[in-house]
């Protein structure tokens, strides 16, 4: 199951001049919603997709339509009447009531990875991180061990130049759905907000094998604010 939360405000892209949210902003011949979902297109007609939104943009309407553009054959789409508190919030605000305890991968509606493959590995793990090597400190981070072992994540702390490009893989829901409540209970918070790659160190600290997957820094593309956006443009109306 692919999670594909996306109830945020695009609050940067609004104060930055934008009009629309963010997903249904033009690149190249498509939307970034349509970029970035096509992310997982080797899974459209086999896997089942959860769209967690906010209607306050017409959104119901736009992701039916690009869903079916898209080919998607299973999905489903949850509509959160407020705001969150971080994407783990919403990712589980939109799936504790969902009854399947299949495996998830949880991504952004603004980046894209090309050529995503599942790992074959992953039936040997309680969790992945998707990791790339990179500078800078506005990451997540992942400390790695032997054999792609995970010792543990932070939250814009740099302790390695492994940065996670937002995708998250859990190998059942209801894992994500206990450490999240775990986490809620603590208040295990950064700056406010329950981020999904702090989750990893609970399920650690409990015995949980997690590992990491590095891709090359090419295969990853970030739109996430208004200069990454800019510059996708500018890249794909060059290429």
């Amino acid at each position: 199951m692919f999670i594909i939360p996306m109830a945020g405000l695009s609050s940067r892209f609004f104060k930055a001049g934008f009009t629309i949210p963010k997903y249904k902003l033009p690149i190249g011949y498509e939307t970034i919603f349509e970029w970035s979902v096509r992310s997982f297109e080797l899974y459209f007609k086999t896997d089942k997709f959860v769209f967690i939104y906010r209607d306050i943009y017409d959104t119901e309407i736009f992701i039916k339509s690009k869903i079916k553009e898209l080919g998607i054959k299973d999905y489903d789409l949850i509509c959160l009447d407020n705001e969150t508190e971080g994407q783990a919030d919403t990712v589980y605000e939109g799936t504790k009531h969902i009854d399947t305890n299949d495996p998830i991968f949880i991504f952004n509606i603004d980046s894209k990875i090309e050529g995503f493959t599942k790992p074959t590995w992953i039936e040997s793990c309680a969790g992945y991180i998707e990791v790339f090597e990179s500078e800078g400190d506005q990451w997540s981070f992942v400390l790695p061990g032997e054999k792609n072992n995970v010792i543990r994540t932070t939250e814009k702390d740099r302790i390695s130049d492994l940065c996670s490009d937002g995708l998250y893989f859990f190998d059942k829901l209801s894992t994500f759905k206990n450490l999240f409540l775990y986490a809620k209970e603590n208040k295990l918070t950064t700056k406010g907000e329950y981020y999904v790659a702090p989750l990893y160190n609970i399920l650690i600290e409990q015995g949980g094998i997690v590992r990491y997957d590095l891709i090359d820094k090419r295969d990853i593309l970030f739109c996430g604010t208004p200069n990454e956006y800019n510059v996708m443009v500018k890249n794909i109306s060059e290429s």
